[in-house]
């Protein structure tokens, strides 16, 4: 016996060193994009500004970019650095991720078939590499569920669990959903610590009442949620579908729009081979032990209750909350399951070829991964056109203020991160009201930041400036070019770089 658990303790420990040289594959491929500009901007500011700046933005509590702001000073920006600080709390998620599967009471060769599918998981992948607190966000739901285990199974870690329930709520408003889940929880299977579990609750709204009154201040001045969250439509069939396929697809997410949503040889069969574990394993329901009824009712609290509650707010606010990265707190409980269904199939012929299939599919999305063409994202290009035009000779224009005009906010926002350090005197304009320029709302300067300066089209004087927009082709007869030749305006010769079909484009215009 000694023997075999030694055998799955090194196959775990296997899995496990998949899973961290996965978060580390390709890690500084790409540059840092418009949100996590946002986590390095929030957390160069001042302590005593930081919580202001953030509270303005309303939809992230401070947590992640003040423990970033700490990792700053300690380690500096550099970009492998800014990454690393998300992979390491995704690289700690593995111990409550065991811990969890060890309580629920599960074999060990199930715990490595969860810790497989949790390893190779796109979604997880991707999010562990983005400067953002979606791996925080994950590594503390997953420690509040173990210690809401210990305290539902033992009576211990009250204490404790209150303690990272703030933690979590702190880092991101879906944590509220794993404090709400862990209440369910409670009400459904274990009511005699009904008084415990809402006391905690109390503690965790008393705690996060200085942020509210924070967020209902920001929300006085010139804040609206709209903006940030009108542009998501509401869930249907088709984002609920592919969030099903984000649940365990391996290897593979979709970084931008025009990218496929899944990799459907792959993600279907597997699809299929998972709701026929789970369809097998119910129908055995009745010959399960009251502990193994009991875990399975805990995965799916902590699974179906932020999935329905994301619905429906989505469907009742004027603005949907639905996001893969949002629900990534239910990944974990969902692949374990997942994991115990497939497992304990007791027709073993079956078993054996549902993990080979899942195993060889993986390998296969892995192949497929490490053949794929690197993309070419839009943000990087105007990093790269920033760092062209700072090391480029200026004639004469050391001394004088060098001015770049931006048609949509998240092109100043890159220009301006970009050139926010330079010793040249760049000056960063987003310029409004551009007759037939259509401007993506998805993206906007943070609120309270003025750094850029915002002008309208008609306002424009200076005899010299560049120019930076995209465009799908360039044309000197595409706005903002020729509403410039207009106001007498002479093009030079075009910088461009092309990315996701577009072309990022920097022109310097003279009179």
């Amino acid at each position: 016996m000694t023997e075999k658990k030694n055998v799955w303790l090194t196959v775990l420990t296997a899995i496990c060193i998949i899973y961290i040289s996965a978060r580390f594959w390709n890690l500084t491929d790409s540059c840092l994009w418009f949100d996590e500009i946002f986590s390095v901007h929030a957390a160069e500011i001042d302590f005593d500004q930081l919580i202001w700046f953030v509270a303005q933005d309303l939809i992230h509590p401070p947590l992640f970019y003040i423990l970033l702001k700490i990792w700053i000073f300690i380690g500096g920006e550099s970009l492998f650095l800014l990454r690393l600080f998300p992979v390491l709390f995704s690289i700690i998620a593995l111990v409550p991720f065991y811990l969890i599967c060890q309580k629920l009471k599960i074999g060990l060769p199930t715990i490595a078939l969860a810790f497989f599918l949790f390893a190779a998981n796109g979604a997880l992948i991707k999010y562990a590499q983005e400067v953002r607190m979606y791996s925080l966000l994950l590594c503390l739901s997953l420690f509040s569920i173990w210690l809401f285990l210990r305290f539902s199974n033992l009576g211990k870690s009250f204490w404790i669990l209150t303690i990272v329930n703030v933690l979590l709520i702190y880092t991101y408003y879906f944590g509220w959903l794993i404090v709400l889940s862990e209440v369910a929880a409670i009400l459904i299977l274990q009511r005699i610590k009904i008084r415990q579990i809402l006391t905690s609750f109390g503690i965790c709204l008393l705690a996060f009442a200085p942020w509210i009154f924070a967020i209902w201040r920001a929300s006085q001045v010139n804040a609206d949620v709209n903006q940030n969250l009108g542009w998501a439509g509401k869930p249907n069939f088709s984002t609920v579908f592919q969030f099903v396929f984000d649940l365990f697809e391996p290897f593979y997410f979709q970084a931008s729009n025009v990218a496929s949503g899944s990799i459907y040889l792959i993600s279907v069969p597997i699809l299929v081979i998972i709701i026929a574990a789970i369809g097998l394993h119910l129908v055995e329901w009745k010959s399960l032990d009251e502990e193994e009824k009991k875990s399975l009712y805990l995965l799916l609290v902590f699974i179906k209750t932020p999935i329905i509650i994301a619905l429906i707010a989505s469907w009742l606010l004027p603005f949907s909350v639905w996001g893969t990265r949002h629900l990534i707190i239910v990944f974990a409980p969902f692949l374990v399951l997942t994991a115990i269904a497939v497992s304990k199939i007791k027709i073993q012929i079956i078993e054996i070829g549902f993990i080979s299939i899942i195993i060889s599919l993986t390998i296969f999305a892995f192949i497929l991964q490490i053949n794929r063409p690197q993309q070419q994202f839009i943000w990087c290009a105007w990093e790269n056109l920033a760092g062209n035009l700072e090391s480029s000779t200026l004639h004469g224009e050391n001394a004088t203020d060098i001015l770049i005009y931006t048609f949509e906010d998240l092109v100043a926002y890159h220009f301006w991160f970009a050139l926010r350090d330079s010793n040249r005197n760049f000056r960063v304009y987003k310029i409004g009201n551009t007759p037939d320029l259509i401007e993506d709302k998805a993206y906007f300067l943070p609120r309270g930041f003025d750094k850029i300066k915002q002008i309208n089209f008609d306002d424009i004087s200076e005899p010299k400036f560049y120019v930076a927009f995209r465009d799908v082709n360039f044309s000197k007869n595409h706005p903002p070019l020729k509403n410039l030749k207009t106001k007498g305006y002479k093009i030079s010769e075009p910088k461009i770089i092309e990315a996701n079909g577009l072309k990022a484009i920097l022109i310097e215009m003279n009179k």
